[in-house]
């Protein structure tokens, strides 16, 4: 199943963001098959602000327990994160 994770940043966040960078993308491609796409919501003025990553997993608690795992979510980045099943049909 495809599972969409939609997070958005705290507002003033971007210097956390920036700090645990390296160990999310690190996070990610340590995951393997089980993200499909990942890539970060940009605001107005180019800046990172959020991010979008749809996860290949068994269940909703398999894509809770990758999300809960993710360096973003343990430094407290997001203000909100919303994990939607998602199907995928053109792409």
């Amino acid at each position: 199943m495809r599972i969409a994770l939609i997070a958005k940043d705290r507002p003033g966040a971007l210097d956390i963001r920036k700090a645990n960078r390296d160990a999310h993308v690190a996070y990610l491609k340590g995951s393997g098959e089980t993200i499909e796409s990942a890539g970060p919501f940009i605001d107005d003025d180019g800046n990172m602000c959020g991010s979008l990553i749809i996860l290949r997993v068994e269940d909703m608690a398999a894509a809770q327990s990758w999300a809960a795992k993710d360096p973003y979510k343990q430094a407290d980045l997001f203000a909100s994160v919303e994990l939607v099943v998602w199907n995928k049909v053109f792409g």
